[in-house]
């Protein structure tokens, strides 16, 4: 098969309607099964959500449209993710303060889902030691650059080290450490692809590059649920001491879910050092201590913090200066470290060879191990 020729959306999903699903009698497609297609050169990649007790009955449907689409001209990989809807929430409670009006101006009403307050307790991984997620508030202050090189310097320490991409609008962790392949499932559970010492997982594996994740929140959550629960990121031989969870930006369900179903050791606040992105990352802070019980502050980073001369060396704060450091005063938390503006550190991720892993003796990567110690040790 040629993997140039892109499938029609029609040819797949009238291969997907030879598919039935068990409890109408109908096709996938006619079903409303089909959630979240994706199509790209040589790969095809859906989503079936089902309630929670019908996912052993669906498991047999997954496999068969995975076939179905094999079976198409053109398609080399499949991917289809068998996902269990969330449960509505019928509790309600008073308002925060915070979504009450303020001098008598305009409100957001209250989501009784999104209280913070009555949380059930969120689980461990199986034989994963500590969890660390990494957000930003903000989008555009380099948190996936943070998130990747501290993985890999951690890596570096000698720990074994996992990255979960839940990023699942904008993935790059695949770009980020060179990876170009799509994991599989092994006895029921899926296999992290490994780079640089550093086992990864990423929505960015099933979908093609470039191709928009046009889905709403809940399915997006659905899809961090299955990367959380359905990967087998350690045995009870070699457990992973540490989990590196790369967050989207904002205070949404993507950040919801990871709280409320991974037990999260700590997380980390990057931002750069103008105070327009600090008043992002105190939103995430603020998300994060609000949950019960509230999730530790393990430090805060500032990205981007300055660049060199080229003819004096002299440092050039272009974003202001000391923002994060005095935000991380003002939390109460570590202040972790500045990493500068640096052509190494941006090419290192666009090439998928990052910067701690490949030059962990230039400057920027030396402040990562750096971070990464501090982070190891305040585990």
């Amino acid at each position: 098969m040629n993997p140039a020729v892109q499938p029609s959306r029609t040819s797949i999903l009238a291969a997907l309607d030879r598919v039935k699903d068990p409890k109408t009698g109908q096709g996938l497609s006619a079903a409303g099964l089909v959630q979240g297609l994706v199509i790209g050169e040589g790969k095809v990649g859906f989503m079936i959500e089902v309630a929670a007790a019908e996912a052993a009955q669906y498991a047999p449907v997954r496999e068969a449209a995975e076939r179905a689409l094999l079976a198409i001209g053109g398609v080399l990989k499949a991917q289809v993710v068998l996902t269990t809807a969330a449960a509505p929430a019928h509790a309600h409670s008073h308002a925060p303060a915070a979504s009450r009006p303020k001098r008598g101006g305009a409100s957001v009403a209250h989501d009784p889902g999104a209280d913070t307050t009555k949380m059930p307790p969120a689980e461990r991984l199986e034989h994963v030691h500590h969890v660390i997620a990494v957000a930003s508030g903000k989008g555009g202050v380099g948190k996936s650059t943070v998130s990747v090189n501290l993985a890999c310097g951690l890596a570096r320490l000698g720990l074994r080290v996992g990255l979960l991409d839940a990023d699942i609008y904008g993935p790059s962790a695949p770009n980020m450490m060179g990876l170009d392949e799509q994991p599989v499932f092994i006895d029921g559970k899926l296999n992290p692809l490994q780079a640089w010492g550093v086992k990864v997982m990423s929505m960015g594996f099933v979908i093609e590059e470039g191709a928009p994740m046009i889905w709403r929140g809940p399915m997006a959550s659905s899809a961090l649920r299955q990367m959380i629960q359905e990967v087998r990121w350690g045995t009870e031989s070699e457990p992973l001491d540490v989990l590196v969870v790369d967050l989207p930006p904002g205070t949404g369900d993507v950040h919801l879910t990871l709280v409320q179903k991974l037990a999260v050791d700590g997380v980390v606040i990057v931002s750069t050092p103008q105070e327009i992105a600090l008043i992002d990352a105190r939103r995430a802070s603020a998300m994060f201590q609000r949950m019960n019980p509230p999730v530790r502050i393990l430090g805060v980073i500032e990205n981007m913090a300055w660049f060199a001369d080229p003819a004096t060396g002299a440092k050039i704060p272009i974003f202001g200066e000391g923002g994060a450091r005095t935000e991380a005063q003002r939390l109460g938390a570590p202040f972790l470290g500045e990493v500068p503006i640096d052509m190494a550190l941006r090419q290192g991720a666009d090439e998928g060879r990052p910067l701690t892993a490949t030059a962990p003796d230039s400057p920027s990567a030396l402040v990562f191990m750096e971070i990464a110690r501090r982070l190891r040790d305040g585990l």
